[in-house]
């Protein structure tokens, strides 16, 4: 165990509950998970540019330098709120459902994570998770595939896949949603401005499919534009895995 806690850094020790070689004075009534619950609380209140150690220090009633004991810089700062942020993933019953259901399952919840914290898209990813709970999410990443001829880089490489098209698509429709929300629009509102504006601009002969496009009331259909999307384009990544899969099941 003491081999095991001196190749982790100090903040991975205190994650995983690592005894490992102890600082002088850790402050009574201070922890890693109190840490990171009140930075999550600074940025999702003021976003997570506001967050710094002495911000935190101050939310908890502690000096900086007493957070120095458990976490050494801002990155491990963000280590502690992501962990806090994500929590440990819902149970899925892998006996009981197929693939295509646990995968959908684990990037919805991903989805979900990331609309209680926006700020999660703009944490910077300098490291593989390594922290319990993030170990967690790919875990039941992974284990979504059981049953399936993939292989494990075939497993590890379809994660990472849906994991970037969550992040990605999240970031896109959110973007959207935040600057209605901001000039009071719904995302109906905003569909028909937009397409009332590309009428006026998309020129047939310059933009021919744009304006089909437009024209076909693609934009001022009733619909949420958010999940529409992200369902939309998580189903296509999935038609992909499924073809993999079928490449890689053994013929008779």
């Amino acid at each position: 165990m003491e081999e095991t806690a001196e190749k982790l850094p100090r903040v991975l020790q205190l994650l995983w509950g690592v005894e490992g070689l102890a600082r002088p004075g850790p402050k009574p009534g201070l922890s890693i998970a109190g840490i990171g619950a009140a930075a999550v609380k600074i940025a999702d209140e003021a976003g997570l540019g506001a967050v710094s150690m002495s911000r935190v220090a101050a939310e908890l009633g502690f000096t900086t330098m007493s957070l120095y004991r458990y976490v050494s810089s801002k990155n491990d700062l963000y280590v502690v709120m992501v962990e806090e942020a994500f929590g440990k993933p819902e149970p899925v019953d892998v006996a009981r459902t197929g693939w295509r259901e646990r995968i959908t399952a684990w990037a919805t919840a991903i989805r979900d994570a990331i609309h209680r914290h926006p700020w999660l898209l703009q944490v910077p990813l300098f490291e593989p998770p390594l922290s319990p709970k993030q170990l967690d999410w790919m875990e039941q990443g992974l284990s979504a595939f059981e049953g399936t001829p993939l292989t494990g880089q075939d497993r590890l490489s379809s994660m990472v896949l849906v994991n970037i098209y969550v992040r990605g698509v999240t970031q896109v429709t959110m973007s959207v949603f935040v600057n209605n929300q901001a000039i009071d629009q719904t995302d109906q509102d905003a569909d028909q401005i937009y397409a009332r504006r590309l009428a006026l601009l998309a020129d047939p002969e310059r933009f021919p499919s744009i304006a089909s496009t437009v024209l076909s009331g693609t934009f001022t259909e009733d619909g949420d534009f958010g999940n529409d999307e992200f369902q939309f384009g998580l189903r296509t990544v999935l038609d992909g895995i499924e073809s993999l899969i079928h490449r890689r099941t053994p013929t008779p």
